[in-house]
């Protein structure tokens, strides 16, 4: 059987048809993609469509259905196995690679990040929670804001540790509207200089450094708070991450971890957003973090919101498009940038509406809360 016989028939399977009408359907305008798909797997696919051999008019809906078919386990190419391979054999997560991601990704123009994500800078999911379907993303992102700290039960005063701040809202917020004192840890450059300008005169520290440098920290915190960096901290690094939160947090107190989750264990990525977007990044599962908090805390509450990733990441993709004509004028950004961010934000917008990832808010504290009510 061909290479295009083979692909074809895959694709089949997951009910998408090659040169159909529907808007799953996949247009070939380079007969070479089937043998670089059946060589390279996902990566061959990618860069194959960054270069313009393949189109779908929705990307979301045709990931969705190759991923419900479960065809990323139906190819596996030497990239795949050599990267569980480099997974097995090092910490990919460690210091010097952490900093990878931050300059390849988080340190992009911030006048992108401006234009995906809207005016509260959330690069994490946006909660629309049960009745929140005429929610708009920014109003989503508040409502995000309002969830994380009705479960941290904040009060005035109280220290709050943020271990991966992003471009500081998050920060902000607890501080101008609940009247905390938050230290942040961020390694990314640009989000650190917007973060503190966004910041300015509150009783907020952005602190340009690894999440572990809180190791060092001798003050403890009445609560802990992460949002979006679980995915970076790595398989070999949980523990250690559960020890750092726990050796930071006042008795009494509460931490809250908000991290995308996947159904199976795993120690590497995607080859493709490995190469293009997060570099080392690792999707955790129920099994790795519920091992990894063994013995350190209780497990107060588990959250699973992972629907709203997808009309968030919808919602970022149709930003970004808007704003496309300006960002490539003045950012110099080419047509291949385009389509690589586009399939970036659309093939993970399939894989939440898939099932095969999650998002999860997890509230934990030390074994001395006499009692936890669950919010949402």
């Amino acid at each position: 059987m061909s290479a295009r016989e083979k692909v074809t028939a895959l694709l089949e399977f997951a009910g998408v048809e090659v040169g159909g009408g529907r808007p799953w359907d996949i247009q070939v305008h380079d007969e070479r993609l089937y043998d670089r798909i059946m060589a390279e797997g996902s990566l061959g696919a990618g860069e194959a469509y960054m270069d313009g051999w393949w189109d779908v008019d929705e990307l979301d809906e045709f990931f969705c259905r190759l991923l419900k078919a479960r065809l990323d386990r139906k190819v596996r190419s030497p990239a795949v196995l050599g990267q569980v391979l480099l997974s097995r054999l090092g910490n990919l997560q460690s210091r010097r690679r952490s900093r990878k991601v931050a300059e390849q990704h988080y340190d992009l123009s911030n006048r992108l990040y401006e234009a995906m994500l809207g005016p509260t800078m959330q690069y994490t999911c946006a909660y629309y929670g049960p009745d929140g379907s005429k929610a708009t993303l920014d109003e989503a992102q508040q409502a995000k804001l309002s969830l994380i700290a009705r479960k941290l039960h904040l009060e005035p005063g109280m220290k709050v540790l943020e271990l991966g701040g992003g471009f500081g809202e998050l920060a902000r917020y607890l501080a101008a509207e609940h009247d905390c004192e938050v230290v942040s840890y961020n390694i990314s450059r640009r989000q650190v200089e917007y973060a503190r300008g966004l910041c300015d005169g509150l009783p907020v520290q952005i602190r340009e450094q690894d999440y572990r440098d809180a190791a060092g920290d001798s003050v403890q915190y009445d609560r802990v708070v992460s949002i979006g960096l679980m995915e970076h901290v790595g398989p070999k690094n949980y523990r250690g991450f559960f020890d750092l939160a726990r050796e930071r947090l006042k008795p009494g107190g509460l931490a809250l971890i908000h991290t995308i989750g996947g159904n199976v264990s795993r120690n590497d990525v995607d080859p493709w957003i490995g190469k293009y977007i997060f570099p080392y990044g690792v999707i955790p599962s129920v099994a790795q973090l519920a091992s990894a908090l063994d013995g350190r805390f209780v497990l107060e509450d588990w959250h699973n919101f992972g629907p709203d990733y997808d009309r968030t990441l919808r919602g970022w993709e149709a930003n970004f498009r808007a704003a496309w004509p300006e960002l490539s004028d003045r950012e110099g950004l080419d047509e291949r940038f385009y389509r690589m961010w586009r399939y970036y934000l659309l093939s993970c917008a399939g894989a939440f509406r898939a099932r095969g990832l999650n998002l999860w808010q997890m509230v934990l504290s030390l074994g001395d809360v006499s009692r936890y009510e669950p919010v949402r």
